[in-house]
């Protein structure tokens, strides 16, 4: 009897907690569709997105502007990674220490990176996951 009681209170909590996680991570309920689809989505290269771009008026600068604003992150984590790792290198020599700042740098230099690109390009007034979002049901519809 106590088993049943413990699996029973068990799977409770454990409902509860998805429900939480849920409703926190719901904005991947857009994105399901795509990373479980019952036939794969086709490849696509940046031409494919550059036709989505010039044929969607509505979402393809959105779309467009988001992958200019990827290139904010990359470059960040370049910079922050080889900057940190490089201060620890020359003040410590210690190869654990340097591997742990550059990875620390490449985080932070995303952030940072992300952080820039999103008032520079100004992302805070377009909606750019409806526009990944319309560019994956544009593919489907192509394959």
């Amino acid at each position: 009897m106590s088993d049943e009681t413990q699996g029973n209170a068990l799977t409770k909590y454990w409902e509860g907690y998805k429900e939480f996680w849920g409703e926190r991570f719901s904005f991947l309920n857009s994105y399901s569709r795509f990373l479980n689809p019952e036939t794969p989505l086709p490849h696509w290269d940046s031409a494919v997105v550059e036709d989505f771009i010039a044929s969607d008026p509505v979402h393809g600068p959105a779309l467009k502007t988001a992958r200019e604003a990827a290139k904010f992150g990359a470059v960040g984590a370049a910079v922050g990674a080889v900057s940190t790792a490089g201060f620890a290198w020359k003040y410590s020599r210690s190869l654990h220490g340097t591997a742990l700042s550059f990875a620390f740098g490449a985080v932070v230099g995303t952030t940072f990176g992300i952080e820039v690109a999103n008032h520079w390009y100004q992302l805070y007034r377009l909606d750019t996951m409806a526009g990944q979002v319309k560019f994956f049901e544009w593919l489907q519809k192509k394959a």
